[in-house]
């Protein structure tokens, strides 16, 4: 049976800054955290921690010397790990779990590796230990000095929420009482653009808006890579003071046509989120934050699906892609983030350039999805 469970912190470092109070500073206001960045001689748009915020990043780096050889993605998640258990009020006697996954991992030093490799045709000494993926929550668990099980994992851009998962199911089988889940991306490379150029999904203008996340009429894709980390302290029982409650989840993956299909009416999503209402009405459900990554297949699949189970009643729609694009591992947890400011601040946060939009009475009940290549579909119901 499913144990309540409740979100007793979440702290992140992402293109919004590096606290809760700056991250919804921030939705308050229109503005895109998107610029051009220069990789060789090209620019590419991206959505990059502001450079003050990288400040923190670096002095974390030098304050041990074990920290330096370390790539960015790992930082970022020990950064924010220590701002959402010091909100928590956890320490190390508590033996927390950690479950914090990454798509890509350390995608930047595993190019400097590989180019030095190939200059001198033989690897550095850390180039192993430094680059694989269970590294986040192995040196995330040294920073913190908890003694709980680590579980580091990837399953693309649904990875935050596949963690939130696993903590889920840990908890529930009584193996541990608290786990703080999350992911984290630092995928601006020149190589990783690229990749995401070779599918066509890239966004290609720089205007006011370059991600049309959930622009259900754009005529080309607009995705934006972004970079952070998030994560989320989870607690089990009811806790006096939480920022939410986990009122139900769901998951649920397609057969496989493509590499990175999806049906056009996303029946993972449809399945995931079913699963994660339960015993919710439909029409209770107040908002729900969508993945749509800004391409034009993956936001109107995922609307599609959302029409299907929301036949009677669309709650209001919204994403955080068009804003801070899409940190691949880390979108996830950064959905979950903007869900909560919203139920914190009773205050819908929309999409500037959509017409028309529903903005609700109330805000209790906020869904979340995500979903990565190949279907893996997520959904979390959060209730006040």
């Amino acid at each position: 049976m499913f144990k309540p469970i409740s979100i007793t912190a979440i702290a992140s470092i992402s293109p919004l800054g590096k606290s809760l109070n700056e991250a919804w500073n921030s939705y308050l206001n229109n503005e895109h955290c998107i610029t051009e960045k220069s990789f060789g001689n090209e620019k590419h748009l991206v959505a990059k921690i502001p450079s003050e915020t990288k400040l923190a990043i670096e002095t974390l780096r030098q304050s041990d010397n074990k920290y330096k050889s370390l790539d960015d993605t790992v930082l970022y998640a020990i950064y924010a790990s220590r701002q959402a258990v010091k909100s928590a009020g956890w320490n190390e006697l508590d033996n927390f779990g950690i479950n914090i996954g990454s798509s890509r991992g350390a995608t930047q030093l595993f190019e400097t590796y590989y180019d030095d490799f190939l200059k001198n045709n033989k690897a550095q000494t850390l180039s192993s230990p430094t680059t694989t993926l269970g590294n986040i929550s192995s040196w995330v668990a040294h920073d913190l000095q908890t003694q709980g099980p680590e579980i580091s994992h990837s399953i693309t851009c649904s990875t935050a929420l596949h963690a939130m998962l696993n903590g889920i199911a840990w908890i529930n089988a009584g193996m541990c009482n608290k786990f703080l889940v999350g992911g984290s991306e630092a995928p601006l490379t020149a190589f990783t653009i690229a990749q995401m150029q070779a599918l066509k999904v890239y966004a290609r203008e720089n205007n006011d808006f370059p991600c049309r996340a959930l622009d259900l009429d754009k005529t080309q894709n607009t995705m934006v890579l972004g970079e952070g980390a998030s994560m989320a302290c989870l607690e089990t029982g009811k806790i006096e003071n939480a920022l939410a409650i986990i009122k139900g989840f769901g998951y649920a993956t397609e057969i496989l046509e493509h590499n990175i299909s999806i049906s056009s009416d996303a029946m993972c999503f449809q399945k995931s989120m079913q699963m994660a209402l339960g015993n919710t009405h439909p029409d209770d459900v107040d908002v729900i934050v969508m993945h749509a990554p800004g391409t034009i297949k993956g936001d109107l699949s995922e609307y599609h699906a959302i029409n299907k189970i929301f036949c009677n009643k669309t709650p209001a729609l919204t994403t955080n892609k068009w804003k801070v694009g899409h940190s691949f591992g880390a979108s996830g947890m950064l959905s979950i983030e903007l869900a909560l400011l919203m139920l914190q601040h009773q205050a819908f946060i929309g999409v500037p350039y959509l017409e028309k939009q529903k903005t609700p009475h109330q805000l209790k009940n906020i869904l979340v999805n995500a979903v990565g290549f190949g279907g893996n579909a997520v959904s979390i119901l959060l209730s006040k």
